[in-house]
């Protein structure tokens, strides 16, 4: 058994044996549906760092790949207890998951908000008010200097605190107050996994470190996940 299926076997029974799982995905879990992430080897901040160009981020023809839908595998099976994400792109929606169990800390880019009442729905042509309290309708879409979304940062932090395991998944966990999270739950006393390709703040926090793709570990820890279930009946 390689060192990575052994890291798959222990996670996929820490899924099995835990009561209340907080996932947090980052733009690294949308590299394999073409969108380039920030930090990664060849992520926009990256390039741009090296003095590179930046190419335009294109999300209209995006479609979720098998890292999204094993999340969606872990919704439908009762296991995942709340999912957060920085990323902008649609495709947890897209994928399934139910909105009331996510919490978009950066915005969606296919929505509007109230900026009254935070009422969030989809885009609409010509569509200026809100429905419910008139306010002004924007770009659900945080930008760099605005505040995140009071009641998903809430739910963020609640949800967070209350987990006894907490995935990372393709997140550098650089960018605050997003990255506050894996402390939270770590405090909380969970367990701490990380998926990402390039270095955390929080590699040495973590419980266990996937330097991998995403979609070389998280799709099989939840095939796993139901062998091991099926073999419990």
């Amino acid at each position: 058994m390689t060192d990575l299926n052994q890291r798959i076997e222990k996670l996929a029974r820490w899924i099995m044996e835990s009561k209340y799982i907080v996932v947090f995905t980052g733009a690294g879990i949308s590299t394999e549906s073409g969108l380039r992430d920030f930090r990664g080897p060849d992520g926009l901040w990256t390039r741009r760092d090296k003095g590179l160009a930046t190419p335009h981020q294109d999300f209209t023809d995006a479609e979720p790949n098998n890292g999204h839908y094993a999340i969606k595998e872990l919704q439908d099976s009762g296991r995942l207890a709340f999912l957060i994400s920085q990323n902008v792109d649609n495709l947890h929606l897209k994928s399934g998951i139910k909105p009331e169990i996510l919490a978009e800390l950066h915005g969606n880019l296919t929505k509007v908000r109230c900026v009254s009442c935070e009422f969030k729905m989809d885009r609409a042509e010509g569509e200026e008010k809100c429905p419910l309290c008139g306010g002004r309708l924007v770009s659900a879409v945080v930008n760099f200097g605005d505040s995140l979304p009071a009641k998903d940062l809430q739910e963020s932090y609640k949800h967070s605190q209350k987990c006894d395991l907490f995935i990372v998944v393709g997140s550098s966990l650089v960018v605050y107050p997003a990255a506050d999270m894996p402390a939270v739950a770590i405090e909380a006393g969970a367990k701490l996994v990380i998926i990402n390709q390039g270095e955390t703040p929080f590699d040495k926090n973590a419980h266990i470190r996937f330097d991998e793709k995403i979609g070389e570990v998280l799709p099989p820890a939840v095939t796993r996940l139901k062998e091991l279930l099926k073999s419990n009946d």
